[in-house]
């Protein structure tokens, strides 16, 4: 079945999924799957840093290699600028691993809105046996330059029927790097289903977001999980910037007594965009979503939880370069015990390391505060506009917002 068939986006039985916390808990797991390695690694990753795990994740990688395995790793080419050294490319090169770049064609004097198009998602599988998805790049998460260890994040390992759309997936994108940078490919652009072995009783999908039929499914599934939410949502996010649908979902579920947390980023990290999201906390706040703000270290997660019930892990950010533009991956659950293991995560992080963000305080914060937010939001709001990036929809300022 091709990669854009029945297998993509849809919910199927018979999964398992377990909930990785940082690096602590992910490169352990992801080693020892390259490790047993018989046919086949693939790894897509934005980042793959030249410290010491990028250094142990390319020595698993290159031993796979030697000893006969089919080892191809795709990192962004914007990612791969900053942080993959000529050495350690050339190391895994010349170690067997077949490197491809995405988008290599990066120059900061060439500024155009496609080449905001990049591979931002974070997915690993091994033989089709097992898979990893999330938001976990490959670089040290307790020495990330600049920030205050551990950088937050979180991510899945999954076995079952789940694993057949991650294969496609990450076949048929290597296909289309492989000939848009002409080189010779065997990889077929629509490989056939193959099929997997029930692995566990969670019920799951894989869902991406691409620029073609893929473009809304992420955001679609979080609007869908919105809009029939009874009890709670809780949302963890780094770089929160939603779109007037999410905006109105928020506002509706809590107006129809939903207890709705966001768990967001109080460091700064890209300033621009974290003061212009703060241009959107008013008229969350007077509608009675709290919102969090966690300051104990750099949040980098990307996950939710609706109801007990559901709950998601991924790449993708609630923000237009996520939700607009990047590649980006996410692994949605329905299951109450994998969901409560995320939502205990998150409670726990607002009880150890968020301040909450007092709805009067906001509102009485000084004038220069709220015209910093202002101008940072107008400043981005135009830079997209340029881009052609979300129309009316996106943009359309926050009402009531002070």
């Amino acid at each position: 079945m091709p990669s854009g068939g029945l297998a993509m986006n849809r919910y199927t039985a018979g999964n398992s999924v377990t909930l990785l916390r940082n690096g602590a808990e992910y490169f352990p797991l992801l080693l020892e799957a390259i490790g047993l390695a018989e046919r086949e690694v693939w790894l897509e990753t934005y980042i793959f840093a030249d410290d010491e795990t990028g250094n142990r994740v390319a020595d698993a990688l290159i031993a796979a290699a030697q000893r006969g395995v089919t080892v191809r790793v795709l990192v962004d080419g914007w990612g791969a600028r900053h942080y993959l050294t000529r050495t350690l490319e050339r190391r895994l090169i010349e170690g067997g691993v077949d490197l491809l770049k995405y988008r290599p064609e990066v120059h900061p004097w060439h500024f155009r809105s496609h080449r905001l198009r990049r591979l931002h998602r974070k997915v690993c599988h091994v033989d089709g046996r097992v898979a990893f998805v999330g938001g976990i790049n490959v670089i040290d998460d307790m020495n990330t330059p600049g920030h205050t260890p551990p950088r937050v994040d979180f991510a899945v390992c999954v076995r079952g029927p789940v694993l057949v759309p991650i294969m496609q997936t990450m076949q048929r994108v290597w296909a289309i790097v492989e000939v848009t940078q002409l080189r010779n490919s065997d990889v077929p652009f629509f490989p056939d289903e193959e099929p997997a072995e029930n692995a566990g009783t969670q019920v799951a999908k894989f869902t991406i977001r691409d620029n073609l039929r893929h473009r809304r499914d992420i955001e679609r599934a979080y609007l869908a999980a919105l809009r029939t939410a009874r009890d709670e949502i809780v949302i963890a996010n780094a770089y929160f910037f939603p779109g007037m649908r999410f905006r109105r979902a928020l506002l509706r579920a809590a107006a129809r007594g939903v207890k709705v947390t966001l768990l967001l980023q109080a460091r700064v990290e890209f300033r621009l965009l974290h003061y212009a999201s703060r241009a959107l906390y008013g008229p969350l706040l007077a509608a009675g979503v709290a919102i969090q703000e966690y300051y104990r270290s750099f949040l980098h997660a990307k996950v939710a939880v609706v109801d007990g019930q559901w709950a998601t892990v991924g790449s993708s950010n609630i923000d237009p370069y996520s939700f607009l533009m990047a590649r980006e991956a996410n692994v949605f659950v329905r299951d109450p015990v994998f969901a409560k293991g995320l939502q205990d995560e998150l409670a726990k992080m607002i009880a150890d390391g968020a301040r909450p963000v007092p709805p009067q305080g906001w509102v009485e914060r000084s004038q220069a505060a709220k015209a910093l937010s202002w101008l940072a939001y107008g400043v981005v709001r135009a830079a997209m506009g340029m881009l052609r990036y979300g129309g009316d929809e996106w943009w359309k300022g926050p009402q009531g917002a002070k």
